[in-house]
């Protein structure tokens, strides 16, 4: 999702300008950082709602305000806002999950109490149904990539403004091979992710538009925004030359400018085209190592290579804790070498049903998006998942309430074929009319159908650093 805005642009003869070899060079060298795995991070979006009236759009007047009182508290978490107004909270890179959960807990802890005092409160929802909402934040970048998006529809906007997400971020792996190879964990992070949307589809689909009947439809959006800049690269490729053949063959969103002016938003040009092309190809000048960097954060693959992978698939999750079982669950599937194996067996033989297509427009993980553990399939994996990772946590030093929460989501939902998402399609159903309408009995519900599923008391662990993303 689109956060803060950079700082302002301002071309210098300090800044480097590349050649084609050089751009390959440097996204080669920056995307994938080898070593044991040791950190763990998280990064958290949260819908800001009214306590009394959540179906209600907020006033901008007051969203800001939220915000202002949010950022004045000493968070160890960085807390940055996304365009429709998420709050979003991102985790310093932690040496264990206590560490990890623990840190994020007491951040939102005091974030809550500070909106608490404005009559505001957090919810965890994919999507948020209270449409249309209006942008937020307006920055040269924003203004940007809403044009770029428009050009291929409404789900940049929806994107945008109304969706929200638990991010896992964790260590590229070793150099070598093995379960805790990078290569191995760049497919697993691919071929797990869709079981991941399954087994956390928390943005039911409404209406009657595209992703009517989904279960999760955030996923379908993301899908959605853009031809090639949410796609995986292809899994056949080495993960480092895959990857540098992706960044640099996607389209440039834009071209920065100097100032508050509006940036050049090109159309088809490549980053590689840009190189070879230079000030012939529109853009006004030749791009330079900070556009390069600045280009590999408007992409927006499902596992993003940030010299850590970041896993951006996962719906916000109901309750105040319900956010900390993805965060356990990636932690033992990735990190504890026999879970490791156990989730990749599992999950590659459910790919290998589905054809070699780059997620997530592949059937498998369309499925997912779809029908949640509905499909059996899915079900089935999702469930080899869970007991490999409740038999890792404790190796991985897991305390109990992780363990539990992490058994009781199993329980209430992979064991039955449920995602949060029927939860809330079957208050939403049982709720009938109102005054609301649609979107507030769909925020109700969802309020009613997941109070209590928050996941119980725990701790921390963070993500690598990060940069600016959309």
């Amino acid at each position: 999702m689109p956060e803060d805005s950079p700082a302002p642009f301002a071309l210098n003869a300090a800044q480097t300008l590349l050649t084609e070899a050089a751009a390959e060079d440097l996204v080669h060298g920056i995307c994938f950082k080898t070593g044991p795995p040791r950190l763990l991070g998280a990064e958290l979006e949260w819908l800001v709602l009214d306590a009394e009236r959540p179906w209600l759009p907020l006033p901008p007047e007051r969203l800001t305000a939220a915000h202002a009182a949010a950022r004045a508290l000493p968070l160890n978490s960085r807390l940055t806002v996304e365009p429709g107004g998420q709050l979003e909270l991102s985790s310093a890179p932690a040496d264990s999950l206590t560490a990890c959960l623990d840190g994020l807990r007491a951040d939102l802890t005091a974030v809550r109490g500070a909106l608490h005092g404005q009559g505001l409160v957090l919810r965890g929802l994919g999507q948020d149904p209270r449409t249309p909402l209006d942008r937020l934040l307006a920055s040269p970048r924003y203004d940007a990539m809403e044009t770029y998006f428009d050009r291929t529809g409404p789900a940049g906007r929806a994107m945008m403004r109304s969706s929200a997400s638990v991010q896992v971020c964790v260590d590229a792996g070793h150099e070598e091979p093995g379960p805790l190879g990078h290569g191995r964990r760049w497919h697993l992070a691919h071929l797990l992710g869709a079981v991941l949307v399954a087994v956390f589809a928390n943005s039911p689909g409404r209406g009657d538009g595209p992703y009517r009947g989904w279960r999760c439809a955030r996923q379908g959006i993301w899908s959605d925004i853009d031809p090639r800049r949410a796609l995986a690269p292809p899994l056949a490729a080495e993960p480092r030359a895959g990857w540098v053949r992706h960044a640099l063959d996607t389209e440039v969103m834009c071209v920065r400018a100097p100032g508050d002016g509006p940036w050049t938003v090109p159309s088809g040009l490549s980053f590689r085209d840009w190189l070879r092309a230079g000030p012939r190809t529109g853009a006004g000048r030749r791009p330079t190592a900070e556009d390069l960097e600045y280009h590999l954060t408007t992409l927006f693959p499902p596992v993003r290579p940030r010299g850590h992978l970041e896993l951006r698939m996962i719906d916000a999750q109901p309750g105040e804790d319900g956010w900390l079982v993805p965060v356990a669950l990636v932690h033992a599937l990735f990190d504890d070498p026999g879970a490791a194996e156990t989730a990749y067996r599992a999950v590659k033989a459910l790919a290998d049903a589905y054809g070699s297509q780059c997620a997530p427009r592949n059937p498998l993980w369309r499925t997912a998006a779809r029908s949640g553990l509905a499909d059996p399939e899915l079900r089935t994996a999702a469930a080899v998942c869970f007991r490999a990772a409740a038999e890792a946590l404790p190796r991985l030093g897991a305390g109990s309430e992780v363990q539990d929460a992490v058994g009781a989501f199993a329980e209430r939902y992979v064991r039955r074929g449920r995602c949060p998402a029927d939860d809330a399609e079957d208050a939403a159903g049982a709720g009938g009319g109102g005054r609301a309408g649609a979107a507030g009995r769909s925020v109700r519900a969802h309020a009613t159908a997941t109070a209590g599923s928050g996941a119980g008391e725990h701790r921390r662990r963070p993500t690598a650093a990060k940069g600016p993303r959309p």
